[in-house]
């Protein structure tokens, strides 16, 4: 599957000590390491992973516009590459392209972050029953660190998972130990990029 994070099987082969050359487990591996990335995905209301192409989405209007002082903010989700941005209102096979509206917040990309709304400066996105058409590659321009990171941390944790059934690790040091349902260092590493409301 494509669109992992963590930066692919060979990084979590290191993270485990495994034999770069040791295709034994390839499969297993790749899968614990997809589950974690959709696995943070979910949790977090979003997907860190760029559109190869742009791919169009519809937003009705109502729900979504923020009023402020600088005019209506439409809020959509995460945009990472605004090179290719075709924005248009209008509904069935009617549609106008919009111009002047501004990219929200400021410089997200350069920050490495994502655009998350398009503001109409001193203006309005129209009637609330109405349609925006928004063509671009949708999600973050680049992976960030700590989501890798996270997706590592719960790739081993998975995979170690056919090690500990019913969810209970033991040791001969430590005895019996019951493994708690959230990572604590995934959680810490993820909370930050979960849209409100997710979680």
């Amino acid at each position: 599957m494509a669109n992992e994070y963590g930066g692919g099987l060979a990084r979590l082969k290191e993270r485990l000590d495994i034999e770069a050359g040791d295709d034994s487990r390839d499969e297993l591996l790749t899968s614990a390491l997809a589950a974690a990335s959709r696995g943070i995905d979910r949790t977090c209301g979003r997907r860190f992973w760029l559109d190869p192409e742009p791919v169009t989405r519809t937003y009705r209007i109502g729900g979504r516009v923020v009023c402020n002082a600088d005019g209506e903010l439409l809020l959509i989700d995460d945009l990472g590459d605004d090179t290719i941005l075709t924005v248009e209102t209008g509904a069935g096979a009617s549609w106008s392209p919009v111009t002047g509206y501004e990219t929200s917040p400021d410089n997200a990309l350069v920050d490495g972050r994502p655009i998350t709304g398009l503001l109409r400066v001193n203006s309005s996105w129209g009637i609330h029953t109405a349609r925006v058409r928004v063509t671009t590659r949708w999600g973050w321009p680049a992976v960030p660190d700590d989501v890798d990171e996270a997706a590592l941390i719960q790739a081993s944790r998975l995979f170690k998972r056919k090690d500990s059934p019913e969810g209970v690790m033991g040791s001969a040091e430590w005895g019996v130990v019951r493994l708690s349902r959230r990572d604590p260092d995934v959680w810490n590493l993820i909370e930050p990029y979960v849209v409100p409301g997710f979680g």
